[in-house]
């Protein structure tokens, strides 16, 4: 009679809190860019899986949602995963961050989960070394670095977009601030002034923000645009529009625009959606950042550029497996014992 092949011993599971995650990732800057880097190269080269992003909405709560982030990066990275973040805005009225996420690791040979890391510090750090790698390739082709830039909207995003700037050696001689409120904005100074920005100035007017801008970073929760007249872009400065839904269909017809997938950003309500919509095309788009950092999208110098990023799940993946990869290095994982339990087919 045939034996029943013996189990085999249950996979190692851990759980990554946010004190390790933050103590892999701080002062990392540039390496961490070049880790984003890496994975949109491996994305551009078709050795990425990164289906559409599943958004769960409430209708007793239609300012929040929780999306799922599905995704598979090959090459070095091998690994498979799923982002869950949620975005509840009413949270920091409460005193708690607007956002929370985690996300799980898994193997590539067994499918087996092999980790569960705290992600509200990946989500955010993935996304400011996509804006500052965009900043860099797109002021690049440009000829020169922006040397005022401003931040509209100033949350725990505008936080890191501005450590990632510098952290990739980008110097201001002025920083402008804006928030619907003014708490907020005041609070965003004090943070840029203890990080050494000498001049910062909060602007009382999204207008006067824009037009004394050179790099314009987005980082808000609209959810429609509401950034209307291409007139306040005349002086065609760089736009990180990372928060999606800013920006009116006449601006982003007026602008170059650059994303980092043009399939996933026609969806969901983007302006960039929009834009598809009201046109019929998507001629608009002239490429993707892999695009960009590969020499097949030129920038003009006579258009505002906008760089309006999805946001791919292989970045988390890839920032997360570096994290995962250093906290196992360094024997420091805290696995869960018996985390899967039942390993005999037939008990």
């Amino acid at each position: 009679m045939n034996q029943s092949p013996s189990p085999s011993p249950a996979p190692a599971f851990a759980v990554i809190p946010g004190a390790q995650v933050h103590q892999v990732l701080d002062g990392r800057e540039e390496h961490v860019t070049r880790i984003v880097e890496a994975a949109y190269r491996l994305h551009g080269t078709g050795r990425t899986v990164n289906p559409d992003s599943y958004f769960l909405t409430f209708p007793d709560r239609p300012s929040s949602r929780i999306i799922a982030l599905p995704a598979s990066v090959g090459g070095d990275v091998d690994v498979h995963g799923i982002k869950w973040i949620s975005s509840f805005p009413e949270n920091v009225e409460a005193g708690l961050p607007r956002a929370s996420a985690v996300l799980v690791l898994n193997d590539t040979r067994t499918g087996y989960p092999f980790a569960c890391l705290e992600s509200s510090i990946i989500s955010a750090v993935r996304t400011a070394a996509s804006a500052a790698l965009a900043a860099v390739a797109l002021s690049g082709q440009r000829g020169e670095r922006p040397r005022r830039v401003g931040f509209f909207g100033t949350g725990l995003i505008a936080r890191f977009v501005h450590t990632y700037l510098a952290g990739n050696g980008f110097v201001f001689d002025e920083v402008g601030v804006h928030d619907l409120s003014p708490d907020h904005a005041r609070g965003f100074r004090g943070y840029l002034e203890r990080a050494g920005e000498a001049k910062t100035t909060v602007h009382a007017s999204a207008e006067d923000l824009v037009r004394s801008s050179d790099l314009v970073v987005f980082a808000t929760v609209a959810g429609r645009p509401h950034v209307t007249d291409p007139a306040w872009f005349a002086h065609h400065p760089l736009v990180l529009h990372l928060s999606l839904r800013d920006l009116s269909t006449d601006v982003v017809l007026t602008s170059h625009n650059v994303t980092d997938d043009v399939e996933h950003c026609m969806k969901a309500g983007t302006s960039l959606h929009l834009t598809e919509q009201r046109v019929g095309h998507r001629d608009f788009v002239t490429g993707t950042l892999f695009d960009v950092l590969t020499g097949g999208a030129a920038c003009p110098p006579d258009r505002p550029v906008v760089f309006s990023p999805f946001g791919l799940g292989v970045l988390d993946l890839a920032v997360a497996k570096h994290v995962y990869d250093e906290v196992a290095g360094d024997g420091a994982l805290h696995t869960v014992p018996g985390f899967f339990h039942e390993m005999n087919r037939y008990g």
